[in-house]
């Protein structure tokens, strides 16, 4: 298991954003994201755990702002082997249906199939619609239910595969 080689900047991106890894500086502005977007959020400790594990990669997508770039969203996902897994995905609140997620999606698909990655997988609230028509749209399929995945809201998880060209 190796950590994936990432230009600088995506080669296609969807919108004005640019996506590059996170460095430790961006974890404030990545864990206001992450507590604006969820109603149980990851904590700084895992967010730095993840940092850690050479499978482990978090991709921001930041803008150009009058005020300078601002991170508008983030991915994080595990290569492990020939399998692509998402752990978490989360647009600013303000900033969402600008094609954050979608770019940030998609650059994850790019690197998980130039990294030799045969299958990704997710898993997403079974009453997240907005992410599940998300994942449809790049052909991620439903296979199976974790039945009380998401515990502190009681929710079953649904979970998703796309095989990888």
């Amino acid at each position: 298991m190796r950590r994936p080689q990432l230009p600088e900047q995506a080669a296609e991106c969807t919108g004005p954003f640019r996506l590059r890894r996170l460095v430790p500086d961006d974890l404030d502005e990545v864990l206001r994201i992450e507590q604006a977007a969820f109603a149980h959020p990851w904590t700084e400790e895992l967010m730095r755990r993840e940092l850690t594990h050479a499978w482990s990669t978090i991709l921001v997508a930041e803008e150009p702002t009058d005020a300078g770039e601002r991170i508008r969203g983030f991915v994080i996902f595990w290569l492990v082997h020939d399998e692509l897994h998402v752990l978490n995905v989360a647009t600013d609140p303000a900033q969402l249906r600008r094609g954050v997620a979608k770019a940030l999606i998609a650059e994850t698909l790019r690197v998980a199939k130039l990294s030799g990655a045969a299958l990704a997988t997710l898993e997403v609230r079974r009453t997240n619609t907005p992410a599940i028509k998300l994942y449809e749209e790049f052909g991620f399929r439903v296979v199976g239910v974790r039945p009380n995945y998401y515990a502190d809201e009681n929710e079953d998880g649904l979970v998703m595969l796309l095989d990888l060209p």
